[in-house]
């Protein structure tokens, strides 16, 4: 879908099927937001009374043929005081839903200029949630036969054009980051006998070389040499290879330290011996979700042309059950050089992030940030309204906080006080690879700073995030994407 900016003073004549304004509460009451040039042809054909500041509330208005637009629809937008970077998010995807619903290519939502935010982070936002709106997974199914449905091939973007210079930025920063979580999506939806580890390689390999990215995949031969025996350990109960994929963007010529990304990428997890429960277990095919993020957060930030060094680790495997398959009671080595007692293979994806850890020390990083649908621990903490953020600086902690915010991934802290890695003591190992049920989330992530060294180090557990209802009008049932957008948003903000 291509996504554009449009002056709002060429509204009068921009042939459009459909102009999306928005409607809003404030202390003088209901009003729709209207661009001059359109106002006199709205005369008398809607009634102002029916208007409703409700999101996703519609009115509509028909023009007929002539210049301009030909429909009109008054979109409700919330409160005006409250028209922030996520209403405007959630304004564009019920715009895009509102396409889908009357059949038409092309969708132009108009912003005003009312918004807490400045021009180019408005602009970003309604691209951004133009761009998640639009997009569906139907590789695997037979579209044909969809009369009804028209897929939505432009989204524009309209603002006046005192600020059309900064909203140009903001609507191609949106765009690309849109596209880099619709790609994490598309990761995501695909299921384990085709999203296999090495698939995933392929796709980062495919990816790095359209967008200029360096790229080293290395198989077990390449883990055997790197002593990464944990991930190696999750990997043997399976016929598919292991894979951990690095990907570079050298976007600061003088060499600073990078900034690392690390995602789970498990393609399919049963549990192992530890086996899962039958119902749901094909969800997991979303247990790579925190690796899919991160080489879409990496497509995005090469494509930005982010000023910082920034590399993306993403170790992956299938957890799986065969004869040489892991055992609980046996004890694994790992890259660190700490061995661990497996008392739940179920607890799988803390050992091969374990590993991806300790390669990343490698790098001298400035910081390292993780993310993993890592514990069901963390649905019941916080349910599907946040992903869990740990680490060992308040500060780095505080910043991916702020960056869920304005990206609308939001994360939430938990302590990491030293009390909790108590919970993960062995009696025949340095360590356990689960601290029984009590703080589940938090024992979690205990484990995984024993790997990180004494490195800048925080920890996202998206479990309740990575997918879900698709309860946001930008969103859809399944993959989310999540935390793609944050990663982006993060790593654009360490920026000097």
């Amino acid at each position: 879908m291509d996504v554009r900016l449009i002056s709002s003073a060429d509204v009068a004549d921009h042939d459009t099927p459909l102009l999306v304004l928005p409607v809003h509460a404030s202390e003088d009451g209901v009003s729709a937001v209207i661009p001059k040039g359109v106002a006199p042809r709205l005369t008398d054909t809607y009634t102002a009374d029916d208007l409703k500041s409700r999101p996703g509330h519609a009115v509509w208005a028909y023009l007929g043929e002539g210049p301009g637009p030909r429909r009109v629809l008054f979109l409700g937008a919330g409160p005006l005081r409250e028209f922030d970077a996520e209403a405007i998010r959630r304004f564009a995807g019920y715009a895009v839903r509102s396409a889908e619903a009357v059949g038409v290519p092309t969708v132009t939502a108009y912003l005003g200029s009312a918004w807490s935010a400045g021009a180019e982070r408005a602009a970003q936002a309604a691209a951004e949630g133009g761009t998640l709106a639009a997009w569906r997974f139907t590789e695997m199914r037979d579209v044909s036969s969809e009369k009804d449905h028209t897929e939505l091939s432009d989204f524009e973007v309209m603002m006046d054009a005192e600020v059309v210079g900064d909203a140009e930025r903001g609507v191609a920063s949106g765009g690309a980051i849109g596209r880099a979580a619709n790609f994490a999506r598309t990761l995501q939806s695909r299921p384990g006998n085709v999203a296999t580890p090495s698939h995933l390689a392929d796709e980062a390999v495919r990816m790095a070389g359209e967008r200029g990215l360096e790229v080293t995949v290395m198989g077990p031969e390449e883990l055997r040499r790197e002593n990464m025996h944990a991930l190696l350990s999750v990997a043997q109960g399976s016929d598919e290879e292991a894979r951990l994929i690095v990907l570079r963007h050298r976007g600061d010529p003088a060499g600073g330290a990078p900034l690392v990304l690390v995602g789970k990428g498990l393609t399919f997890d049963s549990g192992g011996i530890s086996i899962k429960p039958a119902k749901g277990m094909e969800d997991m095919i979303f247990d790579m979700s925190g690796g899919a993020a991160v080489i879409g957060a990496m497509q995005a930030i090469a494509e930005l042309g982010v000023p910082l060094n920034v590399v993306g680790i993403v170790p992956s495997s299938e957890n799986l059950i065969n004869g040489r398959a892991m055992k609980p009671g046996d004890i694994i080595a790992s890259r660190e050089g700490k061995t661990i007692e497996v008392v739940n293979t179920d607890a799988e994806g803390r050992l091969i992030l374990a590993d991806a850890l300790s390669y990343a020390q490698g790098l001298e990083p400035a910081a390292i940030v993780d993310c993993a649908t890592l514990t069901g621990a963390v649905v019941m903490a916080l349910g599907h309204h946040a992903a869990a953020v740990l680490g060992t600086d308040d500060d780095l902690v505080r910043e991916l906080q702020n960056a869920g915010d304005e990206s609308g991934e939001r994360c939430w802290p938990l302590p990491l006080w030293d009390e909790y890695r108590r919970q993960l003591d062995s009696d025949v190992a340095d360590l356990v690879n689960v601290g029984g049920r009590a703080a589940g989330t938090i024992t979690a992530a205990c484990f995984l700073r024993e790997f990180v060294g004494d490195y800048s180090w925080a920890h996202l557990d998206v479990a309740g995030m990575a997918y879900g209802e698709g309860k946001q009008s930008y969103q859809r049932k399944g993959a989310a994407g999540f935390p793609t957008r944050l990663l982006v948003e993060w790593v654009r903000s360490r920026v000097g």
